[in-house]
């Protein structure tokens, strides 16, 4: 492709230079190049890819943007300087690759907590409507029924192009995606054209990327601010930052709730441990879900989709058959009569959320077990909360490692601690062994109990000291539970 055609929709502040070379490829890893590229040089949080501009043309780029131009301009090659480098990749991915998400019915989801949920959910939905339909999320990214691993929230901007145009050639309609602050402030969905978004929730998360937690809300708020008129904004408008997110956006706006007047108006009127009785729009339905917060993913998921053309009577259908998503509220039994839950809660709300639920289904004197970390190398200031309520909403607790990453399992377990007063201590134990932490808990456990494992969910790994290690929570519990029955 010529230069001059791959840069139509960057806004250029200088060109110097070749004119219009001819480009084979592009990329903004320098380690990447290769003759006939294209290198965008970006300033990312760990490096600033303008260091490696000489490297890049040395293994043969001919085209560089950029935000600054060196001061001895090489010959034979075109550099191109723009504003933002980072918002300039994402509109090249969208004209290398044919501007993909304009020829899919394309949504993003964005929030604290749910994303992952919503996003499968209607991914889900929509298959079973018949469409065909693409993911991309925490857990695992979907070209219709075709899986390609997920290795971030939102992937760089140059993938996701990739993967909406492999979308669309496999005749994808529909594409759901999470969206996440760091992916909205790093401008990785750049070039996308959205026809919705859906806000979930904001609470405390990543403060030790974006500082404040203002920072965090409108790194959210932008992605609403950039919607188009064509498009649906659909917002939690039982979530105080709710109606934040509708401020300034020219989206078509959309509220759902469980407590107050909104679009699309839920009541839960039965729950039990199988599944929940719920009122919507006046429209009594049955799902295989539990708890408040899933009633919100699901208020979410039917207004989404009913914004997107599909009848609310077919919808509640399908909402009825879908199943929970991989490693959030995911049970198992123990042959011995309690059952375990496997959820992904990784911050504070969350946790409230999941053990809340589990409070509301417990039979009898049924005893609720917390196996539960925090992640090494993330806010710190999450770890003493997570423990408070962990403690506050359960009959015992074991603080354990998650993914350490970095820095030392016994040290994060400390920052847990000392958000715990002497009562609290009395129901907890500190296991550093994730393995032997869930291991103590089911030999605690006893018929009508139910032990969480929190905090990693669908993840197969423990990240120590940057090496990633296979651990499942789900098959240290399933590996227990058949010994049991020996």
């Amino acid at each position: 492709m010529k230069l001059n055609d791959l840069i139509k929709q960057v806004e250029v502040v200088n060109r110097r230079g070749e004119p219009d070379p001819d480009i084979s490829a592009i990329y903004a890893d320098s380690r990447q190049v290769n003759t006939g590229s294209l290198f965008v040089a970006v300033k990312g949080t760990a490096a600033d890819g303008h260091l490696y501009m000489d490297k890049a043309i040395n293994q043969g780029a001919v085209a560089i943007v950029c935000e600054q131009l060196p001061e001895q301009l090489p010959e034979g090659i075109s550099f191109i300087q723009v504003k933002d480098s980072a918002a300039a990749l994402g509109k090249l991915g969208a004209v290398w690759y044919g501007n993909p998400s304009a020829k899919l019915t394309l949504v993003g989801v964005t929030g604290t907590n749910g994303k992952t949920s919503i996003a499968t959910l209607l991914y889900e939905m929509f298959r079973t409507m018949g469409h065909r339909a693409g993911l991309l999320s925490t857990v695992c990214n979907y070209i219709n029924e075709i899986k390609v691993p997920a290795t971030h929230t939102t992937p760089d901007s140059l993938s996701i192009q990739r993967l909406m145009a492999e979308m669309v050639e496999t005749g994808c309609e529909y594409a759901f995606m999470e969206v996440s602050s760091h992916a909205i402030d790093q401008k990785r969905i750049s070039g996308l054209e959205f026809d919705g978004g859906i806000f979930t929730n904001l609470t405390r998360d990543h403060l030790d990327y974006h500082k404040t937690v203002e920072n965090y809300l409108y790194a959210k708020k932008k992605f609403f601010d950039d919607l188009p008129a064509t498009a649906f904004a659909l917002t939690n408008v039982d979530d105080k930052a709710g109606l934040v997110m509708l401020q300034n956006t020219k989206a078509k706006k959309q509220t759902y709730s469980l407590r107050t007047l909104a679009d699309f108006k839920g009541k839960i009127l039965e729950t039990h441990f199988d599944g929940t009785q719920l009122l919507i729009n006046d429209r009594e339905v049955m799902v295989h879900f539990v708890g408040k917060f899933n009633a919100y993913n699901l208020l979410a998921v039917y207004g989404a989709a009913v914004s997107l053309g599909k009848q609310p009577d077919e919808v509640l259908l399908v909402l009825s058959s879908l199943r929970s998503v991989s490693g959030r509220f995911e049970t198992i039994h123990s042959p011995l009569g309690y059952t375990a839950i496997v959820d992904y809660a990784h911050t504070p709300d969350a946790l409230v959320n999941v053990l809340t639920a589990i409070r509301e289904v417990v039979e009898g004197n049924g005893r609720i077990l917390t196996v539960v970390g925090a992640g090494g190398d993330r806010d710190k200031g999450k770890r003493p909360l997570m423990a408070k309520e962990a403690a506050k909403l359960s009959d015992q607790v074991i603080l354990t490692s998650d993914n350490p990453r970095s820095e030392e399992p016994d040290a994060i377990i400390k920052d847990m601690v000392a958000g715990l007063n002497a009562d609290d201590m009395e129901r907890t134990l500190c296991i550093t062994d994730r393995s032997q932490a869930i291991k103590t808990a089911t030999m605690l456990a006893k018929r009508g109990d139910i032990i969480l494992v929190a905090g990693k969910g669908h993840e197969d790994y423990q990240e120590i000291k940057g090496v990633k290690h296979h651990f499942d929570d789900r098959e240290q519990l399933r590996e227990i539970f058949i010994k049991q029955q020996n």
